[in-house]
C-alpha cells in the first residue's frame, strides 16, 4: 500500500487559521455587498463539516471493500511515483468533474449534494458544509480504480481535491491573475457556482481546474454579484434537517406521484423536473370552443 499522507488531517490548522483571518478581514474592513458571516449559519457548516467526518468513517468501510475488490481484480498497476502522482491527481480532477456534475442533474444525488448548496452565506466556512450521504460518489472512481490506481492513491488524491478547494470558497478576493483564472478554479468561478441565479445555476463544476468547464460548455464567467444558497432556501439551522431535507422531499413527491413514471422522474430526473401536464379530454376541448356562426364559416371560405 503505497505511504502517502492524512492531506486534509494536516491542513487543519491552515484551516483554523485562514478562517480566523478571514472573520477579522470581514470584520475591519467589511463589504456592505457581501454576504459575510453569521454566526448560527457559520456553526451549522462547522457542525456538518464534523457530522461529515464521522459518516464518511462509516461510509469508507463497504467502499473501501469494492475499491479493493475490483483492484485485484483487474491486471493493470499504477506505480505511485513522483511523475505518476500528478498524473493521477489530473485524472481524479477530471472525474470529480463529471461526478460533481452528475449530483446536480440528478435529483437522488443533489439530494447528497444540496448540503453544500444550503448556505445563503459564501465565506471559508461554507466550505466545511459537507453532505453526510456521500455513498453516492464512489461509481464516479470505478474507472480509475479499474485502470489500476491503488484506492490508497485515490483517496489521497481526492483529499488534495477537496483541500484546493477550501480556500476558493471566499469574497475577500476578487480575480487572480489571468492566466490562472483560465486554468485553474478560483473564488470568482465558485462564487458562481454557489449562486443561485438562473443564469449561474449549474455551472462551473471544476474542483482544482476550470479547463473542464471550459471544455465540456459549463463554465460561466462571475459578471453580475451572485445571490447564494438554493432557488428555494430551506430556512433552518437544524444540522439534521440541512442533511435530509432534499431526501424527505423526494419521498413526497414519489407518495404524490401519479404514475410510476413519474416517480422514477422524481428520482432520477433533474431537482426541477414537472412531469408535462396531463391533455385535457377531447370533449372538453370541443364544448370550449364557442358554436361556429354563419359569419365564421363564410369567413373560413374566404379564406
Amino acid at each position: 500500500m503505497p505511504n502517502l499522507p492524512d492531506v486534509v488531517l494536516w491542513s487543519i490548522p491552515a484551516f483554523v487559521l485562514l478562517t480566523v483571518v478571514e472573520v477579522i478581514s470581514v470584520r475591519l474592513h467589511p463589504d456592505e455587498d457581501a454576504a459575510g458571516y453569521e454566526t448560527k449559519d457559520a456553526a451549522t457548516s462547522v457542525g456538518m463539516g464534523l457530522g461529515s467526518l464521522v459518516f464518511d468513517f462509516v461510509w469508507k468501510i463497504p467502499i473501501v471493500a469494492i475499491y479493493t475488490a475490483l483492484y485485484e481484480l483487474t491486471p493493470l498497476r499504477v506505480p505511485v511515483l513522483w511523475w505518476t502522482l500528478p498524473l493521477m491527481l489530473l485524472a481524479q480532477d477530471f472525474f470529480y468533474y463529471w461526478s460533481h456534475r452528475g449530483h446536480h442533474v440528478i435529483r437522488v444525488l443533489w439530494a447528497c449534494h444540496v448540503v453544500h448548496h444550503s448556505s445563503e452565506k459564501f465565506n471559508l466556512t461554507t466550505a466545511l458544509r459537507q453532505p453526510w450521504t456521500t455513498l453516492t460518489v464512489w461509481p464516479f472512481y470505478v474507472p480509475l480504480i479499474a485502470l489500476g490506481v491503488h484506492p490508497a492513491a485515490l483517496a489521497f488524491c481526492s483529499s488534495a481535491n477537496l483541500v484546493y478547494q477550501f480556500w476558493i470558497h471566499t469574497e475577500r478576493i476578487d480575480r487572480m491573475p489571468r492566466w490562472f483564472e483560465f486554468v485553474f478554479n478560483t473564488p470568482s468561478h465558485h462564487r458562481v457556482h454557489h449562486a443561485s441565479q438562473g443564469g449561474y445555476l449549474d455551472r462551473n463544476f471544476g474542483g482544482i481546474l476550470i479547463v473542464w468547464d471550459r471544455l465540456f460548455g459549463s463554465f460561466v464567467p462571475e459578471v453580475d454579484r451572485p445571490v447564494y444558497g438554493l432557488t428555494k432556501n430551506i430556512n433552518t439551522f437544524n444540522p439534521i434537517k440541512v442533511a435530509t431535507h432534499e431526501y424527505v422531499a423526494i419521498v413526497k413527491d414519489v407518495k404524490a406521484a401519479r404514475s410510476w413514471r413519474e416517480g422514477t422522474g422524481r428520482v432520477f430526473r433533474g431537482p426541477g423536473w414537472q412531469p408535462a401536464p396531463a391533455p385535457a379530454p377531447a370533449s372538453a376541448t370541443a364544448s370550449a370552443s364557442p358554436p361556429a356562426t354563419a359569419a365564421t364559416a363564410e369567413e373560413t371560405t374566404a379564406a
